[in-house]
């Protein structure tokens, strides 16, 4: 370290702990970092986006998907503030991630310089960390503490550093702190698996929601699945982990979810919660007993009332209770779900094998099945779009990746770049809808740049749809919720990657298999008429509002939206 720049020593840090990409655009409160990182590209790769917030994004990403390091960069002032989005989408699904926020010179700092912000301040929201270096000699020690807290956290770091002080040399041989992180193991206690087991033995009717933090223990979760004979809810952020047509599985929840999800909560008279935050208590069984594991002890009891809490990893506490409950033979609360199941799913094949025109979404997520690869990376955006990708989407062993707590629009795109340069060899889908698309549409021509044969599809219906279902849902008429058309495939034409434009039924195959067998960045704009994205099971005061907006649009219009009311009705029943 001894006569180093500052940078230089920074940059090698980031190397030992194993980052590959940064992603970022450069600028005169960064540019002397930014050099340290062109000297090492070989190792350290800068992924220059066209806006901040994409690369946040995408290190929020990136996180998400394989449990590493994060990391992103801006300069001061409005590159930092174009940060946060990505960065609160990082904190929300608690993601480790690391922000490197350039800083005007050290000596204006304070003085109301060009693009000075406060920006210890601005951050301290979002962060589990967040300091400011004053010297050179500060900053290694202060970069081991950063990424340690990104890891130990599941968080946002935010080092701020002026510029200045990446050029200065290590003056001396400084003391390091230990760079390594050490993951803690932690298991329950022995009178709580005790209790435990006596609820899950007690219980007639048990039924299992697990979350992302069972993302690492699928064998063991459907191991003890099979020997209680209990059904599995998946959360949002834990599709993927089960195959969607397992016979233990009934799909997502709440207002996304599936009918026998909906009704196998309300039976049930144990709940248990594996790895997951569900924070919809209307959905969630009233007077119920509850399991819940989570390895981090603050977050027993904190959405949900239980009966016990396992403080422990979802793996290892899965493999306690497997070794400590009898197995049971048969259960009819499973085999009637199953039944249910089998018929929700060929409801659901029947309207996605449609062959008509207009196109609706669900056709295209059938189009799209035949398609995906095994192993494959799925980005779903914010919107209608998460219910389609959710619900007529179906994984058997690829990953699922979105933006969860924070449900900010906009993330597909800079998700399916992340998992393009995390898993080059890996096929990458990214679904969005028009809205949230066009919020990031300019890094497209970031995969262009980098030859990332990503496949992004855009569900086009020249509206925020969800937005739209939301004010029909609370009685009110549409308002500011048409966005005008817009063809995507001639604008990924002019980033220079391919476009393909899909109107009718017919276009739908042949171009879709078109733009499959391309290895370059694909955009496939596809036409759809709009459609309510219709929750599993539509609750009374819903209908109740719904049929209010039926009427005030009758009155309006003249015209009746009798096909989203049908399904209504239909799934009421």
């Amino acid at each position: 370290m001894f006569n180093k720049r500052t940078g230089e020593v920074l940059a090698q840090q980031l190397i030992d702990q194993g980052v590959g990409q940064i992603y970022g655009m450069p600028g005169d409160s960064i540019n002397e970092f930014i050099d340290d990182i062109r000297k090492r590209k070989d190792e350290l790769e800068f992924i220059q986006v066209r806006h901040e917030e994409t690369g946040a994004l995408a290190a929020a990403a990136h996180a998400k998907l394989t449990g590493e390091l994060g990391v992103c960069l801006s300069i001061a002032g409005p590159g930092a503030i174009h940060l946060m989005n990505g960065l609160y989408d990082a904190k929300a699904d608690k993601a480790p991630v690391l922000a490197l926020v350039g800083q005007v010179h050290s000596e204006e700092v304070g003085t109301g310089a060009f693009q000075e912000i406060n920006l210890e301040r601005m951050f301290d929201d979002v962060a589990v960390f967040n300091q400011r270096a004053e010297t050179e000699a500060q900053l290694p020690d202060l970069m081991d503490q950063a990424i340690r807290e990104a890891y130990t956290h599941r968080g946002v770091s935010v080092l701020i550093v002026p510029d200045d002080l990446f050029a200065e040399k290590q003056k001396g041989d400084v003391r390091r702190t230990s760079s390594g992180y050490y993951v803690p193991e932690m298991t329950p206690k022995g009178d709580r698996l005790k209790e435990a087991r006596q609820l899950i033995e007690q219980a007639e009717k048990p039924l299992i929601l697990a979350g992302k933090g069972a993302k690492h223990a699928k064998e063991e979760l459907l191991h003890f699945a099979e020997t209680i004979k209990a059904p599995i809810i998946l959360s949002l952020l834990a599709k993927g982990i089960i195959p969607d047509h397992h016979p233990y599985c009934l799909g997502q929840h709440g207002q996304i979810g599936t009918k026998p999800a909906y009704h196998a909560m309300k039976e049930t008279d144990l709940l248990i919660m594996v790895g997951t935050q569900f924070p919809y208590r209307d959905f969630l069984p009233d007077e119920v007993h509850a399991i819940q594991i989570d390895n981090k002890p603050e977050n027993l009891g904190k959405h949900y009332p239980i009966t016990t809490g396992l403080a422990g990893d979802a793996k290892e506490t899965l493999e306690l209770l497997n070794e400590a409950v009898i197995p049971v033979d048969s259960r009819s609360y499973l085999t009637d779900y199953q039944e249910k199941m089998k018929d929700w799913h060929i409801a659901i094949q029947e309207e996605k094998r449609l062959e008509s025109n207009p196109l609706h979404a669900p056709q295209v997520m059938y189009a799209l099945e035949k398609h995906m690869k095994p192993g494959a990376v799925v980005s779903a955006d914010v919107g209608n779009v998460t219910v389609w990708t959710s619900r007529f989407l179906s994984l058997v062993d690829q990953s699922y990746l979105i933006s969860g707590w924070l449900a900010t629009m906009g993330s597909g795109l800079p998700g399916a770049l992340a998992a393009q340069k995390a898993y080059p060899d890996k096929q990458v889908i990214g679904v969005a809808g028009d809205g949230g698309f066009s919020m990031v549409m300019h890094d497209f021509v970031t995969a262009v740049k980098y030859d990332l044969p990503i496949k992004m599809v855009v569900l086009n219906n020249s509206k925020i749809g969800m937005i739209k279902y939301e004010q029909e849902q609370m009685g009110h008429l549409n308002y500011a919720t048409d966005l005008g058309e817009v063809d995507f495939a001639k604008f990924a034409e002019a980033c220079g990657g391919e476009g393909y434009r899909i109107e009718s039924f017919e276009e739908l195959g042949p171009k879709m298999e078109q733009a499959f067998v391309s290895n370059k960045p694909v955009l496939i704009d596809v036409v759809i008429e709009d459609q309510a994205p219709l929750p599993g099971h539509i609750d009374y005061q819903s209908a109740v509002n719904y049929s209010k907006y039926i009427v005030k649009n009758f009155f309006e219009t003249g015209g009746l939206d009798l096909p989203d009311m049908k399904k209504a009705l239909k799934r009421l029943t």
